[in-house]
């Protein structure tokens, strides 16, 4: 088995973390149950580059149990577990090409092993893998009969392709999923981001100006919680209907020109370029801190920031880069501008990646018997997945919900009634 990891020593440690994560994923556990009972992936390729995290893990030894060959590589650069990726080689024995911290270099020869694979099928966290394949490798395409896409920023990317005619086979947007944005997007990345700035940084957040860039569920999440530990929040959108969703719950609204002189931490999570740029660092107070939770860490002009200061940036801390500037003034870019949630910190709890997860297994094997019938496009998760998985995820809480009668039912069909 080929395979490309830090150090397989590390494996044990690693192991003992995934079995961790597994005590709080029981969607997962039950999908794992059936698959390694029915085999639905027996025979079929399966590529993913995503974050190679303790939750990543309990999905690919789903996808494995249900007879999945599979490789894995990292979807980022600097999100691997490295114990996490040696356990799966070790004691799965799944091919794992994932290095926290790998050069842009090693990082696309990864993404490369995993086209070499000849995928049946890809799952995809950004959309890097199946760019790649569309730009450099299309002889992979061949034998692709379908794709999932686990974030905002890839579904951005893989709808501008196929409103393009570009996309070349069909891709089930995860993220899309109630059950993944409302939950995953929303807690999980508010809880990780936060706690990311506060293991990069150790910082008090009671009492600091918060600005949260955009007011998706992502940035919803970010916003909630920063309120919740005491930060005054400050948004910026683009939207004019999330702003005013955004001042409807209670938060401060205004453009980033003008909450960048008042900001202490600053938190990016659109999927759009340049969100924080050369105009915001020129106004920013010294000692502001800067952090991504965007997928790309195009979301800070840091090249821009670099051009800025006098000399190359001072590391710190772990994953804090102070950049000075002419007048003295410093600004803190953390994990490089790269997602601070799982840069500096672990990444969404185990229990809300149950549900993002098991939307990846049971979209990939709804590819398996519907792919023929779909189109070259991007495709919402079917709804009777998403409700198969909310009930799985109240069961396993121990959270029971009322059922409609059949009189409440004929009334809901029925239009005769009125006043």
């Amino acid at each position: 088995m080929k395979y490309h990891v830090k150090d397989l020593d590390l494996a044990p440690a690693g192991r003992l973390r995934i079995e961790w994560a597994e005590r709080e994923m029981p969607v997962l556990r039950q999908i794992r149950k059936r698959f390694a009972d029915e085999k639905p992936f027996a025979g079929v390729r399966l590529s993913a580059c995503l974050h190679v995290t303790t939750e990543t893990a309990n999905l690919m030894r789903t996808l494995h149990a249900g007879g999945a060959d599979i490789v894995l590589v990292a979807s980022n650069p600097l999100s691997t577990q490295d114990d996490v990726a040696a356990a799966l080689v070790a004691y799965d024995e799944i091919p794992v090409y994932a290095i926290k911290g790998e050069d842009d270099a090693t990082y696309y020869e990864h993404i490369h092993a995993a086209i070499d694979h000849k995928p049946h099928i890809t799952m995809d966290d950004g959309a890097d893998l199946v760019s790649t394949i569309h730009k450099s490798r299309r002889e992979a395409l061949e034998q692709i009969i379908g794709g999932t896409e686990e974030t905002t920023t890839g579904v951005i990317r893989l709808r501008a392709m196929a409103k393009e005619g570009a996309l070349a086979y069909p891709i089930i947007a995860v993220n899309d999923a109630l059950t993944k944005h409302l939950f995953d997007n929303r807690y999980g990345t508010g809880q990780s981001t936060m706690d990311g700035v506060i293991r990069a940084t150790n910082v008090l957040i009671a009492g600091k100006t918060v600005v949260v860039a955009g007011y998706g569920w992502c940035s919803r999440g970010i916003a909630m919680r920063a309120h919740g530990m005491g930060a005054n929040v400050i948004v910026t959108e683009v939207d004019p209907l999330k702003a005013l969703e955004a001042v409807m719950d209670g938060y401060r609204v205004m453009p980033m020109i003008e909450a960048a002189p008042i900001g202490d931490i600053f938190l990016t999570s659109t999927g759009d370029i340049n969100v924080i740029d050369r105009h915001h660092f020129e106004v920013m107070k010294d000692g502001a801190i800067v952090a991504n939770a965007g997928h790309f860490n195009v979301e800070l002009n840091i090249p821009a920031l670099a051009e800025m200061a006098v000399a190359p940036p001072r590391r710190v801390r772990p994953f804090v880069d102070e950049y000075t500037l002419p007048d003295g003034r410093r600004i803190h870019i953390l994990a490089e501008g790269r997602l601070v949630n799982l840069s500096a910190a672990e990444g969404h709890p185990s229990a809300v990646m149950d549900m993002s997860f098991a939307n990846q297994a049971l979209s990939a094997e709804y590819l398996l018997h519907h792919a023929e019938e779909l189109e070259k496009t991007v495709y919402a998760v079917p709804e009777q997945i998403d409700l198969a998985i909310a009930e799985l995820k109240l069961a396993a809480m121990g959270v029971k919900i009322d059922e409609l009668t059949e009189e409440q039912k004929r009334y809901l069909a029925s239009w005769e009634e009125g006043t």
